[in-house]
């Protein structure tokens, strides 16, 4: 149905406001006397009447002026809010938003009949009090016939203002309070972001014209990876040509900027589906006589407005279940010696490329055994199973289909449906959902997802002649086996793993998943692989569970454009997508949890691999991770991990000579190069001198320099070139010697070698000859 223009803008901006007073009126439950929170929700009503009648929409004007009438009141302190007023206020909300459901979908207005709401707004007016419980009840069933009130509700429906505990108004924090004597009048609704077509068609431009552009941006991107791809091939061909390098790295600028820029414009601030959440706790902890106190942090944390619509119901369904499954009765918490009023926490913040959201509360927590009980019950599992399951296992039978904790089945819970669905959904946008509890403490679900899905950074692998791109979000690290190293793989129950920093690794054969031949690895026999071939591992993660993927060849990491599947191949699991590369191929993106549950390991399996683990000596220090590399003269050497930003390969052309120091031109910045060679090397060598750096540059074009990138005040780089990377160890450090040079912190046992630690800091102050004033400039 086409909507006029006039009456699309008012939806669009009726939806908005109604956002704004649920939000606010709950906040002004906790506090009446901010006057400003007050005027602006008598502001927003008084626009939506005046539209209304501007439209000629009479019976949703005659709502909202009722509303408005006892909102005049409360504005000018002849009546003060109660509990009774809020809800009677928010009903209006609802019965309001109803009128704009039926004018979007319909084109005309509601026709459920509002006299009972009139009657009980007029009543408030007048008195300030709740009309009696039947009146209430009937009302109710009218406005609201999905409620189901409780046989507590029916009996004890009294409204009695006296029992809002006036502790709960705590200056700066969100209160939700709940009066068992109230009913459910409103159940929180999932299906929101399904309904509202209208308002989830704008930010504040249109979103159509915003996928245009994230569209000509994707294009954009795809056209600079093919110009960028054919002046490698020029200059791996010595064909250099200055003016196309020139115009190529410029495109790569500019479409670097054009790209963060529009995902500017489809970044959103979580608090956009969080400003239902104070509705949705003090409603459901209404309907289950609970009190809850809701915290909220992160709430400018950003995603794309895509992520915002995916995440919306997950993160509700389980803000629910915590009210329902975790936060106890003030009676029951009274007892265990917890505070009458439970805590919900809801966190969100940015972490390594990703959003994490948390859900905690101080509840009674989740017990493994009760929960392995209840899936041999319904035959989930078998009790040999259960006894061999750990307590983490446990948590995850939540997330299995028809599985339910709930003796009773109410409006809420108990059908078994809903966190499968939850998981499921976060999959679905290459999310992963972890659940953390303790027994009489609470339950913290932990979500991450990724800060969009249009664009991803992705590592480009090759098996059996195809290229895959598999998203960073999954990356921990990559392996070469080379030599005698491949003879450490082993078959360790069926399955082949490599120990890898004492900790046993499985290895998926990427080949043999997919189903396809692969010119250097047929089969699990890997004494048949010849000595001189190397193995290709790139280590990921799926479930807090590490595997390695083992391909044939890493070829580089690459921003990608995903484009969605065909219907025909979307039932295969491994794939989450497609994308164009530089040379007009398609190349497949790997969906890594898609792979892990294919491979169906036993539960068998994995508990030997996790009690091979928890066999490992303990050591008193804590495990560090390191990044050896060899230095000069053969020493091992080593930086810790954290100061590590990235490792990186250039041909020394590319290096310039700005005065003393060598530069590189990286990721729009100007980085300068220290050798490690020169400054830990013979005292003969000058550091960065042009015998490390410049000097025949065109005989060695194809000589590639290993660089440590680390990072220094204000995003700042610099580069450490070494002369090989030789692995990523994570181990306590037990034996530890003194520095033997200026620029080493100290001397350690690290591989059953002695390895010297580099000082990072003091490496980068006494070796950038002058460069400290151009990288002050910088910042």
């Amino acid at each position: 149905m086409e909507i006029d223009e006039d009456v699309k803008e008012f939806l669009i901006e009726g939806y908005e406001y109604l956002n704004q007073i649920e939000g606010d009126l709950v906040a002004l439950e906790k506090n009446d006397s901010d006057p400003e929170v007050m005027n602006r929700i008598y502001r927003n009503l008084h626009t939506i009447k005046g539209n209304s009648g501007f439209l000629g929409v009479e019976n949703l004007e005659a709502v909202a002026h009722a509303g408005e009438n006892l909102l005049s009141l409360l504005r000018d302190r002849t009546i003060v809010m109660t509990p009774d007023i809020t809800s009677a206020l928010l009903e209006t909300i609802d019965a309001v938003r109803e009128h704009l459901e039926a004018l979007e979908t319909t084109g005309k207005e509601s026709l459920v009949d509002r006299t009972p709401l009139m009657m009980r707004l007029a009543k408030l007016q007048s008195s300030g009090e709740e009309l009696d419980a039947s009146a209430i009840a009937s009302e109710d069933s009218i406005a609201t016939p999905e409620s189901v009130p409780t046989s507590q509700g029916k009996q004890d429906a009294t409204g009695d203002s006296s029992l809002v505990d006036s502790s709960l108004f705590a200056t700066g924090k969100m209160a939700i309070l709940t009066n068992p004597n109230i009913p459910n009048e409103q159940t929180p609704v999932d299906t929101e972001g399904d309904r509202f077509k209208i308002a989830d068609t704008a930010i504040r431009v249109d979103v159509g014209l915003l996928d245009k552009v994230m569209n000509l941006v994707g294009e954009l991107v795809l056209c600079r990876n093919q110009i960028l791809e054919f002046v490698n091939t020029q200059t791996a061909n010595y064909q250099n040509d200055d003016t196309l390098k020139s115009v190529s790295s410029r495109l790569n600028l500019v479409t670097s900027e054009l790209q963060q820029e529009v995902m500017k414009t489809r970044m959103q601030p979580i608090r956009t589906i969080w400003n239902k959440f104070p509705r949705v706790v003090r409603d459901t902890a209404f309907s289950l006589g609970k009190q809850v106190h809701l915290e909220m942090e992160g709430e400018e944390t950003e995603l794309d407005k895509t992520l915002i619509e995916a995440i919306a119901n997950p993160l509700t369904h389980l803000v629910r279940n915590s009210l329902d499954h975790g936060i106890e009765t003030s009676e029951v918490r009274t007892a265990k010696g917890k505070p009458a009023i439970g805590r919900l926490f809801l966190r969100a913040y940015h972490e390594s490329g990703q959003v994490n959201i948390e859900i905690s509360d101080d509840g009674g927590g989740i017990d493994p055994e009760r929960l392995k009980h209840k899936a041999v019950q319904n035959g989930i599992i078998s009790a040999l199973e259960a006894s061999q399951m750990s307590d983490r296992e446990a948590l995850n039978l939540i997330f299995l289909p028809s599985f339910s904790t709930a003796e009773k089945v109410t409006n809420l819970s108990g059908r078994g449906v809903g966190m499968d669905v939850v998981l499921k959904n976060i999959e679905k946008i290459s999310g992963t959902i972890d659940v953390y509890s303790r027994v009489g403490k609470g339950t913290t679900f932990k979500l991450k997802v990724p800060l969009t899905l249009a664009i991803i950074p992705t590592l480009i692998i090759t098996t059996g002649g195809d290229r895959y791109a598999i998203p960073q979000v999954n990356l921990l690290e990559l392996l070469r086996l080379e030599g005698e190293q491949i003879k450490r793989i082993e078959m360790f129950h069926g399955t082949p793993v490599y120990r890898l920093r004492g900790r046993l690794l499985p290895l998926i054969y990427l080949n043999r998943e997919l189903n396809i031949k692969s010119p250097s690895l047929t089969d699990y026999k890997i004494s048949q692989i010849p000595l001189d071939d190397a193995l290709n591992i790139v280590v990921v993660q799926a479930n807090d569970k590490p595997f390695g993927l083992v391909v044939d060849a890493i070829n580089d990491t690459q921003e990608i454009v995903v484009k969605p599947l065909g219907k025909q191949l979307k039932y295969l699991s491994c794939f989450a997508g497609a994308t164009i590369m530089g040379d007009g191929k398609v190349a497949l993106i790997l969906d890594i949890h898609g792979i892990a549950q294919k491979t169906h390991w036993s539960q068998a399996q994995e508990k030997a691999i996790l009690a091979d683990q928890n066999n490992e000596p303990k050591s008193s220090e804590p495990p560090q991770q390191l990044l050896v590399f060899q230095g000069p003269d053969c020493r091992r050497m080593a930086i810790h991990l954290s100061e590590v930003s990235r490792l990186e390969e250039f041909p020394r052309h590319l290096l310039e000579r700005v005065g003393k120091q060598d530069m590189v031109q990286y990721r729009n910045q100007i980085m300068p190069v220290i050798y490690l060679s020169a400054v830990f090397g013979n005292d003969d060598d000058l550091p960065n001198s042009s015998t490390n750096g410049l000097v025949d540059r065109s005989d060695s074009a194809n000589d590639k320099l290993s660089l440590i990138v680390v990072s220094v005040d204000s995003g700042q780089q610099v580069a450490l070139a070494c002369d090989r990377i030789i692995d990523i160890v994570e181990q306590a450090i037990d034996i530890k010697g003194a520095a033997t040079q200026a620029g080493i912190a100290y001397c350690a046992v690290i591989q059953d070698r002695v390895t010297e630690i580099i000082d990072v800091d003091s490496v980068i102050s006494n070796n950038l000859f002058g460069v400290q004033q151009m990288l002050a400039s910088a910042r």
